[in-house]
């Protein structure tokens, strides 16, 4: 009964179908019918002109798209706890070049306008010190906090104000958007995003996440970047198909309700012990270290997550047999 990280979630069978479909001869790299679709098909979703490229991992989407939006002399703004400050093993300075991490606070690991006016404020304009050229923001955030389209468009104005470029990590974009009930297009490029990680892979996806650039001048060169980073599959087809079927019928935002779904029902069974609110697919729980040890006893697989809390996360197939336990067993703690 594991609910460690919906990264271990099984890939949705219509996506294995849509592999099994692509599996004939057709052109190398991103030439096929299906990687030629992207674009077309994404810009659909959004409403607006959009580039889209495959790519197998979270990182690289990330990666990528920063180093497209921030000189290696530049810094990128984030919060402290940002998945690309945290957990991609420098990533972002890898890719970019040297690009400097510059981190803030916020709770919930979110970034406000306020916040990012004093960061920038604090850094003397002169060539002793690195000067930011693009903010990024996670949405749902590294503790399942969701930017709202406002919030996400207030720190757009400062990035349009102060000539930074913003780039949205959405590994978990498809559980905001499941949350807040707002479209893609005004939580991102209405709101002022110029790039965006969309995620997959934790979504039922196989191996195959995109990066959609509003900014389709910047194509040429994640196109470079890609190729250089290792990221070009010479058999991308496989990657399309996936990306077209997780479109199709809008399965990317059925799949992200179901596990927003579960995690509330687990919310429920012990409100008082939340760290901080439900909005996505995770969960934070306030547990003694002899409690989470009992729920381990019971089967159940989970993070620790500092002292004296734990992180479950919800996954697109949850189990209603294994939600039930869980939460009974959550509740008679």
């Amino acid at each position: 009964m594991r609910f460690f990280s919906d990264n271990a979630a099984p890939a949705h069978p219509k996506v294995l179908e849509a592999i099994a479909a692509a599996n004939h001869l057709d052109t190398a790299y991103d030439g096929d019918e299906w990687s030629r679709r992207l674009d077309g098909a994404f810009s659909d979703l959004f409403g607006t002109e959009v580039r889209a490229f495959w790519v197998t991992t979270g990182t690289a989407a990330n990666c990528l798209a920063l180093a497209a939006l921030c000189p290696p002399y530049r810094g990128i703004i984030c919060h402290r706890d940002a998945h690309i400050e945290v957990d991609e093993a420098g990533g972002p300075g890898f890719f970019t070049g040297g690009a400097k991490l510059m981190l803030l606070d916020g709770e919930g690991a979110k970034l406000t306008p306020d916040a990012i006016e004093e960061g920038c404020n604090a850094i003397r304009n002169d060539v002793h010190q690195v000067q930011p050229a693009a903010i990024s923001i996670t949405n749902a955030t590294e503790y399942g906090v969701v930017y709202r389209a406002s919030e996400v468009a207030a720190i757009g104005a400062v990035a349009k104000q102060r000539g930074l470029a913003l780039h949205m990590d959405g590994a978990r974009i498809a559980n905001a958007v499941a949350s807040s009930g707002e479209s893609l297009a005004d939580v991102t490029w209405r709101a002022g995003v110029d790039a965006l990680s969309f995620g997959f892979v934790k979504n039922g996806g196989l191996n195959a996440e995109a990066l959609i650039l509003f900014r389709p001048e910047l194509a040429d060169e994640v196109a470079v970047r890609r190729k250089r980073a290792g990221h070009l599959l010479s058999k991308g087809r496989y990657l399309g198909a996936q990306l077209l079927a997780m479109l199709d019928g809008d399965l990317w935002l059925e799949n992200a309700r179901a596990a927003n779904s579960a995690a509330q029902a687990l919310a429920a069974a012990a409100p008082q012990r939340l760290v901080y609110p439900v909005e996505a697919n995770e969960l934070f729980l306030k547990v003694t270290d002899q409690e989470a040890e009992r729920l381990r006893g019971l089967g159940f697989d989970f993070y620790d997550w500092g002292p004296g809390q734990i992180r479950l996360v919800t996954s697109w197939d949850q189990q209603g047999e294994a939600l039930e336990r869980l939460a009974a067993a959550i509740a008679s703690l």
